[in-house]
């Protein structure tokens, strides 16, 4: 039989066959992915082929064989910094919730997310949420903020959650398509996701006043088929994003303003560090390009991702 991981719960995989029931599958012994070392060899998302444990009541199967992905988004596990953890596969768009504050989303984990989703080639929105919150001089740095990364080339939306505002935009947005939705706990995924099919009644929790970070309420990926032919993936809040397996040379081709600017630079394989005539350079100078995401690129060259941690940054 086949079908596609709705949920993954570290050992049990909950497999939505292609006749519309729900099995719970395992994996038997050992199961790697060539190339990829990862904690999950099985991810939500993933087309799988299973079959029907014999002698067992109820519909438990073996996971014997996962197609090849479209695409993934993967990221280095925080505490295990040689292996990686995918987080979802075949996905069309990746929505990224970020806030000012309560809890504070730093550019640093937008930009590391971001290089991620075009490394993968998955088309990544900026959902600015809780806008109703926010103070005039808040909305003027979200509104900056935005400004930012839409000049990067990336879609913004900003929107409330709690309030519905803009909610139909990301609906439309999601139509005839997979989508996955992440960022740092307390963000208010599970608050949007609700919004968007309140008949889904996940679970939302209240940010935590000491840390100013969110609960985690979400502890496993998991996909949900939506009423307006759409699939959305909830995923756990992440504190940090390690960028795994690139190469010095590439990372720059990852942020789309500099790869437009690359044929401009006077060496072909300029790294946009030290090299004369670099039109990276000369685009930052004339405030065409961010300093903030020259700063993160600077860092994801010189590894500092390895062993991230939000709180830690300074």
């Amino acid at each position: 039989m086949q079908g596609t991981v709705y949920k993954s719960t570290g050992s049990w995989y909950q497999v939505k066959a292609e006749n519309g029931e729900f099995y719970e599958c395992r994996i038997k012994g050992k199961f790697r992915i060539q190339g990829i070392k990862s904690t999950n060899p099985v991810a939500v998302g993933d087309v799988v082929s299973f079959d029907l444990e014999e002698g067992v009541e109820g519909r438990t199967g073996i996971i014997k064989k996962i197609k090849d992905r479209e695409n993934y988004i993967i990221r280095r596990s925080v505490n295990l910094s040689k292996q990686t953890h995918i987080i979802a596969a075949n996905i069309d768009q990746v929505f990224l919730l970020v806030t000012l504050n309560n809890p504070p989303t730093l550019t640093s984990f937008i930009d590391r997310f971001l290089v991620t989703a075009e490394a993968y080639d998955i088309t990544a929105i900026l959902l600015f949420n809780k806008i109703d919150t926010y103070s005039p001089e808040e909305l003027a740095e979200v509104k900056y903020l935005a400004e930012l990364y839409r000049s990067a080339g990336y879609e913004c939306i900003g929107i409330s959650a709690k309030k519905g505002k803009n909610v139909d935009k990301v609906k439309e947005k999601m139509r005839g398509k997979t989508s996955m939705i992440s960022g740092h706990s307390g963000t208010g995924k599970s608050t949007l996701i609700n919004a968007i099919e309140p008949s889904l009644d996940l679970k939302t929790s209240e940010i935590s006043k000491q840390h100013q970070q969110g609960q985690h309420t979400t502890t496993f990926a998991e996909m949900f088929d939506l009423g307006f032919d759409a699939r959305i993936i909830d995923t756990p809040g992440i504190k940090g994003f390690g960028v795994v397996d690139m190469e010095r040379e590439e990372v720059g081709d990852y942020f789309p303003e500099f790869f437009e600017r690359k044929s401009d630079c006077k060496f072909h394989n300029c790294l946009h560090l030290e090299e004369p005539k670099c039109a990276v350079k000369e685009a930052l100078e004339t405030g065409e390009i961010a300093w903030s995401r020259y700063k993160s690129y600077l860092q994801i060259m010189e590894g500092e991702d390895e062993n991230y941690r939000i709180d830690q940054h300074k």
